[in-house]
């Protein structure tokens, strides 16, 4: 099993243009960089872009990627605790072939998103002793 679990995340306010959520991510993405719990942060790339759009430069707006080791999950969620509020996210974690989305609105459900999570992980670990 993989000791890095893949975060895909970004607002996911409707009423939220383009661009604020581009400033968000920008705002965001040098945060990710410098924290010592993150592996490696970018930009989350299209992978279904528009056609006549170049292969490998399409990005979705506003949401970002980050790599985090498996000991550094909680931190990590506390720093997206700190920095989205109540802010209302989508958050993909994936480990391994194992995918989950979740879509959290209050600190409460990021919360629960970080239990599921780590669900994940120890379904994963169990799934890797057997």
């Amino acid at each position: 099993m993989s000791d890095l679990v893949k975060f895909t995340f970004g607002l996911s306010d409707p009423d939220l243009e383009d661009d604020e959520r581009l400033k968000f991510a920008s705002k965001l993405l040098p945060e990710l960089r410098g924290l010592d719990e993150v592996e490696r942060a970018d930009r989350a790339e299209d992978l279904s872009p528009e056609a006549g759009s170049k292969p490998g430069f399409a990005t979705l707006v506003g949401v970002l990627t980050a790599e985090v080791s498996i000991k550094n999950i909680k931190s990590f969620f506390s720093f997206l605790d700190d920095r989205l509020a109540d802010k209302p996210i989508k958050v993909k974690v994936k480990l391994g072939e194992k995918e989950v989305e979740i879509e959290a609105k209050s600190r409460q459900e990021l919360a629960e998103a970080e239990q599921v999570t780590l669900n994940l992980i120890a379904a994963m670990d169990g799934a890797s002793n057997a």
